[in-house]
């Protein structure tokens, strides 16, 4: 993997934890539970692609 390759994992990694922090945010803000759900669901997927990303160092 060339250093460049790197750094956009190193990027993206970034991008997907600030996602997963945001998601967990608006959920503590949020009343409603169909919306909460939503939110929860996003807050899991950009959990599973930091994981796979991770995965690829």
């Amino acid at each position: 993997m060339t250093s460049k390759e790197l750094l956009y994992l190193e990027d993206a990694l970034g991008h997907e934890k600030f996602f997963q922090t945001k998601c967990s945010e608006a959920m503590n803000a949020l009343q409603d539970e169909q919306l909460r759900s939503c939110v929860q669901q996003m807050a899991q997927k950009h959990q599973q692609i930091y994981s796979s990303l991770y995965g690829m160092l």
